[in-house]
């Protein structure tokens, strides 16, 4: 399962029938992978580690252990939301990690965007040894990988933490299920899985979190500010209707000044980038056209609302040339 490629003459997942066949063999695939062991996941809440969470505990059940790591890099309300879906609803076993200062003190002065996703990715795989050396019978360390990280890791586009394999020295085997998916047919799976249209749907969102929308050294109040600004642009997406129809949507806080006026006196503070794309499998994306007076509505929330920012920005460039992300 590990190495396993996407067959080139792969019919899309597009059908509940096609969701159910691909889970059976999934299923199947697992349980004689994984056999009477336990298995490792590191269950951010997104799409393909949500989906591969429901994936698994239908094969294995409770022999699933599933980590969510607060790196400090999450979105506003994130850890909460995971609590109260998983252990609260789904009764899912869930270890609650938080490792915030860790991942921060590890990032800090880190300019250059490869170095940080192998950063984060790395002291992910060192919190997950550490869980489980609290735990009995740990040989598996499940991912939500999909084939896009595939082939931009391949490609040599961007380094992704959850392709890259595991470390010599560690003795944890990957279960990889839904590797050779692309990300409309993940939600596909989710749905026939009986997962919640809000989790399914939910916008992807990166493994490394907030800190590739925060570019250049990661400091704590600029990481603040895309916090907040991306709470503030989620709440009036949704307001206006564009929570269902928009793939993702996200803002970036760059590492750089620019001058405005505050309360009648000269400011020098950050801007904040919003960034809204259209995708079916994240190979490439299209921007999407937001109207002008929602644009001016976030423009003047977000100068307001959130602190050391003074202008706000629309990325309008899709992929190519641009990646979704920034880093």
């Amino acid at each position: 399962m590990v190495n396993e490629r996407r067959p080139n003459n792969m019919v899309r997942i597009t059908t509940p029938e096609l969701a159910e066949a691909f889970i059976e063999k999934q299923v199947e695939a697992a349980r004689e992978q994984i056999g009477d062991k336990r298995v490792l996941l590191a269950l951010s809440g997104g799409v393909d580690s949500s989906v591969v969470a429901a994936l698994l505990i239908r094969a294995v059940g409770q022999q699933l252990v599933c980590v969510h790591v607060n790196h400090g890099l999450l979105r506003k309300g994130e850890p909460e939301q995971v609590i109260e879906v998983f252990r609260n609803r789904m009764n899912a076993n869930l270890v609650y990690v938080d490792a915030t200062d860790r991942f921060l003190d590890k990032l800090a002065g880190i300019t250059d965007p490869e170095e940080k996703r192998k950063i984060i990715g790395g002291e992910f795989i060192e919190v997950f040894a550490e869980e489980a050396r609290k735990l009995d019978g740990i040989e598996f360390l499940a991912q939500g990988t999909i084939w896009p990280d595939i082939l931009e890791s391949e490609g040599g586009i961007k380094a992704h933490h959850n392709a890259g394999g595991l470390p010599d020295y560690m003795d944890f085997e990957l279960v990889e299920p839904v590797r050779i998916l692309f990300k409309d047919e993940v939600r596909v799976v989710g749905k026939a899985l009986g997962l919640p249209d809000g989790m399914v749907y939910r916008q992807p969102f990166p493994g490394p979190g907030l800190g590739v929308r925060c570019p250049g050294a990661i400091t704590r109040d600029r990481l603040e500010a895309v916090r907040e600004s991306d709470a503030i642009l989620r709440e009036e997406f949704a307001k206006n209707g564009l929570e269902g129809r928009v793939w993702q949507y996200f803002t970036v806080v760059p590492d750089f000044k620019s001058t405005g006026i505050k309360d009648g006196k000269r400011s020098f503070e950050w801007p904040v980038i919003i960034r809204a794309v259209n995708t079916k499998d994240a190979m490439t994306a299209t921007v999407e056209d937001v109207p002008f007076s929602l644009m001016q509505h976030l423009a003047d929330r977000i100068t307001h609302e959130v602190k050391g920012v003074n202008r706000v920005l629309y990325d309008f460039t899709p992929k190519p040339t641009a990646t979704i992300e920034f880093e």
